[in-house]
């Protein structure tokens, strides 16, 4: 049997760096992923000569992505990834924190009735992109090497941490629902729905509005967001680290430290940092040999995530147009988020979802298709235009749009189970395009050279994520992980001996930079305690 250092299991981007660091400290570690290529949500592919993001379509550094990049050694091409903002006919462009103002009088326009609450909206996000100046301000602390060099502590992250406690302090205060926010302060639901449709369900309110000022951090990588986590996999590999791909873990002995895969691999490890699905682990683990102390504590935790679910998950278009990037370009930046419609989803995506999915067996497959035509005509797209960022994305004189939308896992499952998936996805994706060919998009009309779509059912067997949730835990119900900053540090441990987590499940809500650095984090434990161990043996 082999024996690591370390086995991390879950080849996506807080796996990789979590391997990567491991192996830059000399650790023997061994990488399992399921699936036969490693990056999860962070991955790119072509079709056809089109270039397309299968999961994140841009990157915000929030200062761990780059300093993270520095760090390994990693040297990737990157441009910056604009982001504009629609409604109905009037598209603005975020270049600066001025474009605020921009964003204010495009909602003045459309709801001249509430200036007044438009106006302290918009103070608050002005607030808000005060308080994120402060937390990224300076590249993430636990980057930095301050045993090497003092000085720069002293004269930039001493004063720094001062003010980022008290910002901190402050953004404590907005732990409340978006939408419960927004309810005290405007008046006009369709407005109220136009800001906060196109975030997750009980989205906190810092977190929904700190987004005006992480756009203008927005960046891609050339050669498409995958980029990313192929130039870890390739570091992990330099570092010595051994990577198995398409062996999915079937069992884990903690009592033992031995874990088993589904190609009838076994192999023994010190430490074991599980950066999948928690359901998972949870589920396949065994405690036989722990003490009975640590077995309550194990099943306690056991028993409490395996009744909370995952946040909305996503709805993506991919298409093919015989249209010149120029064509796209007069409408947006590569990075575009946009409603058709000014009205607003209403109880369309809540109440009148939630009994749509009370009552399934009651109701027909037109009926289905009803709410999706109504859902599709009043809701808020991600649209993402790889050759506006890369113009080697796509063939000659034509371009790939991916067109996202959040959606709910279970009325994806409830179609799969009753036998018509298949063309609830394709009405879904019919909808959309018809949607921003009617508005936005007249060309789709008749250039769509090709368009395929994935569900969150798609997220779900591709990536292993429960309900097909892209960043944690739902905000529906209370969070099982660390969800404070302040706690992040103690994020990666876990109730079992030997065992550290890390990615979205970990911390939520969890985007790329939380997932790498919780991949660092449990990186620095293992290594931590191999050390301790390395001393106890002299």
């Amino acid at each position: 049997m082999e024996v690591y250092d370390a086995v991390v299991v879950g080849g996506g981007i807080a796996g990789l760096t979590g391997a990567a660091y491991l192996a830059k400290a000399g650790a023997s570690v061994l990488l399992l992923e399921k699936n036969e290529k490693c990056g999860g949500l962070v991955n790119s592919f072509s079709r056809d000569g089109f270039l397309f993001d299968g999961g994140v379509k841009a990157l915000e550094s929030a200062g761990i992505i780059l300093p993270m990049l520095k760090e390994l050694g990693i040297d990737i091409e990157i441009v910056k990834s604009p982001v504009s903002v629609g409604i109905e006919d009037t598209v603005i462009h975020v270049t600066s924190k001025e474009s605020v103002n921009e964003y204010s009088d495009l909602l003045k326009k459309l709801y001249p009735d509430s200036e007044e609450d438009i106006e302290r909206v918009i103070s608050f996000i002005k607030r808000i992109m005060k308080d994120m100046e402060v937390l990224y301000g300076v590249d993430n602390p636990l980057f930095m090497d301050f045993k090497n060099n003092k000085s720069h502590f002293a004269r930039v992250y001493f004063p720094w941490l001062f003010k980022f406690l008290l910002t901190l302090r402050r953004i404590g205060k907005f732990k409340m629902p978006v939408e419960e926010f927004l309810g005290k302060i405007v008046k006009n639901r369709s407005l109220r729905d136009i800001i906060d449709q196109h975030f997750f369900k009980n989205t906190p309110t810092f977190f929904a509005m700190s987004y005006f000022y992480l756009y203008q951090d927005y960046f891609y990588p050339k050669g498409g967001v995958g980029n990313l986590a192929e130039s870890v996999y390739n570091k992990v590999l330099e570092f010595g680290g051994k990577i198995e791909t398409g062996r999915e873990v079937t069992e884990i002995q903690a009592g033992r430290k031995i874990l088993l895969d589904d190609m009838g691999g076994s192999y023994m490890y010190n430490e074991l940092v599980w950066a999948a699905d928690l359901k998972r682990l949870y589920s396949i683990l065994k405690t036989e040999g722990l003490s009975e102390a640590t077995v309550e504590k194990v099943d306690t935790f056991r028993s409490e995530i395996s009744k909370k679910h995952g946040t909305d998950s996503i709805f993506s278009v991919f298409i093919a147009v015989d249209e010149p990037p120029e064509a796209f370009e007069e409408i947006s930046n590569g990075h575009f988020f946009y409603t058709p419609s000014r009205k607003g989803l209403g109880e369309i995506h809540r109440s009148q979802l939630r009994d749509l999915l009370k009552n399934w067996s009651g109701n027909s497959k037109e009926e289905v298709f009803g709410w999706l035509e109504r859902f599709c005509e009043l809701d808020t797209y991600e649209i993402s235009i790889p050759v506006l960022k890369d113009r080697n994305s796509a063939p000659a004189g034509k371009t790939g749009l991916i067109i996202s939308t959040l959606l709910e896992y279970e009325i994806v499952k409830k179609a799969h189970e009753a036998g018509w998936y298949s063309e609830f996805k394709e009405e879904l994706q019919k909808r959309i395009i018809g949607v921003l060919s009617n508005s936005i998009y007249p060309m789709l009309k008749d250039k769509v050279l090709f368009a395929f779509s994935s569900s969150p059912l798609s997220i779900e067997r591709a990536v292993g994520s429960s309900e097909g949730s892209i960043v944690g835990w739902s905000f529906e119900e209370p969070i099982p992980v660390v969800s404070s900053m302040m706690k992040v540090t103690s994020s990666v441990k876990t109730p079992i001996p030997g065992v550290l987590q890390a990615g979205k499940w970990t911390y939520s809500p969890s985007g790329v930079p939380m997932c790498i650095l919780t991949g660092k984090l449990a990186a620095a434990e293992a290594i931590k305690e191999r050390k301790s161990r390395e001393n106890r043996i002299r």
